[in-house]
């Protein structure tokens, strides 16, 4: 009996490199009967939705704002709202009011990236996008509350996230930048990169991998690196270890299936 095929929902905010990296990822075998059938961003411009139509998969762009002007007097009331909302889309393919783009199954050589591969070798995607069998945070700029993440959990639908810091440090937005700081001036010697569980605390989830990342000094006792080395490095880290998550708890998704 042949193995399932996995779908994978990505949620993105900004360029997509590591969305990138899980589509080169499941073309190129190293994430096994795996396929990205949904790209979803909260921010119009993201070029992560270029790479996903490139790649033919469908996209859905899920804006806060509307959100936003129906509850003008309470953020966390309009984050509830959206955040029900984003389940629903997921769970309920078709029923949001969201804006959704079908794959592009034209090749073209305005569409066609050389250098990277596509789903081509995997069947194509519909353009409702199925149910996924794992949702991975990669960049994605929005914190989940629990009206995202219960109905996930009650669906037996794990949701995992990418933050470029080790356990317990530097959680929230600008983790890189903070290292960095720390290095120059509290002479931290190492941060690093980890993909954890999504719970509703922010970055403290219980982590499925981890990669440290050293911070070294030259021969003076200096941290010389500047931030944008330093971010270079880490973004190098984050695109093997999202696809290594990944390929943990299919994993174990795959082991629990197979004990039923």
């Amino acid at each position: 009996m042949p193995d399932p095929t996995f779908n994978l929902t990505v949620l993105i905010s900004g360029n997509g490199s590591n969305l990138q990296a899980l589509i080169d990822a499941c073309a190129g075998g190293k994430l096994p009967n795996a396929r990205v059938t949904h790209v979803i961003s909260n921010r119009k411009a993201a070029y992560g939705l270029e790479r996903a139509r490139r790649a033919h998969i469908p996209t859905t762009y899920h804006n806060l704002v509307p959100y936003k002007k129906a509850h003008p007097d309470s953020i966390d009331a309009a984050r509830e709202a959206y955040d029900a909302d984003l389940a629903s889309l997921i769970l309920k393919p078709g029923t949001s009011t969201s804006t959704s783009t079908a794959p592009d199954t034209t090749p073209s050589s305005s569409t066609t990236d050389p250098t990277h591969p596509t789903n081509d070798k995997n069947p194509t995607i519909s353009q409702q996008p199925p149910i996924p069998h794992l949702i991975i945070c990669a960049g994605w700029m929005h914190i989940l509350s629990p009206s995202f993440l219960n109905p996930l959990s009650q669906s037996s639908i794990p949701v995992i996230n990418l933050h470029p810091a080790l356990p317990g440090t530097f959680a929230g937005a600008g983790a890189i930048e903070r290292a960095w700081e720390a290095a120059r001036t509290e002479r931290l010697d190492k941060t690093g990169v980890m993909v954890h569980e999504m719970i509703a605390e922010v970055d403290a989830g219980d982590a499925v991998v981890v990669a440290e990342v050293e911070l070294p000094r030259n021969e003076d006792g200096v941290y010389a690196e500047s931030l944008e080395e330093l971010e270079n490095r880490v973004h190098k880290v984050e695109h093997g270890l999202i696809v290594e998550g990944a390929r943990r708890v299919l994993e174990r998704i795959r082991g629990e299936s197979a004990g039923k």
